[in-house]
């Protein structure tokens, strides 16, 4: 296979993101990461500022040539014919993620009848972190280094301390 679309809000990006996204890359020689934006979430960072900090992330750990990343306000499907994109990767930690998951890729299916999803299990070192929790940890003032990426956790400790300001 040549090439796979990882989509995600990643607000803000985890170790886990990271991991799957290294591990995508070993099996495809291309990557698009698509920090996509949903009308039904309300994020910390903007789309500039996730995509910025998933560039240096994935700078931070290594991934060289044949990963991309995007933002975007359109529909996963729209961007990824854009693309020219069948494939697309989604991470799975719970049964929860499976479900919410599987009814997306249903759909995706039913928007774009040649898109198909594989679905990727987190690596259980990783499975416990989500994006919420780690927000959650910062408003606090917790330490979110075994979550994130340095660069994350360095913006997550000064968007929350403007906010206490």
């Amino acid at each position: 296979m040549s090439a796979i679309l990882y989509p995600g809000s990643f607000d803000p990006v985890t170790h886990g993101h990271i991991d799957v996204i290294l591990r995508l890359r070993k099996l495809f020689s291309r990557v698009l990461v698509l920090v996509a934006d949903s009308r039904r979430k309300q994020y910390l960072f903007s789309t500039e500022e996730r995509v910025e900090m998933m560039q240096k992330a994935l700078k931070t750990a290594g991934a060289k040539n044949g990963v991309d990343v995007f933002g975007s306000k359109m529909l996963t499907v729209d961007f990824a014919k854009k693309e020219k994109i069948n494939l697309i990767a989604r991470s799975v930690r719970t049964v929860a993620d499976w479900e919410y998951e599987y009814a997306m890729a249903d759909a995706n299916r039913k928007l774009l009848p040649s898109l198909e999803t594989l679905f990727i299990m987190a690596d259980p070192k990783f499975g416990f972190i989500s994006s919420t929790l780690v927000r959650e940890v910062a408003a606090f003032g917790g330490d979110t280094k075994e979550f994130v990426p340095p660069n994350v956790a360095k913006a997550l400790a000064e968007k929350y301390k403007r906010g206490r300001k």
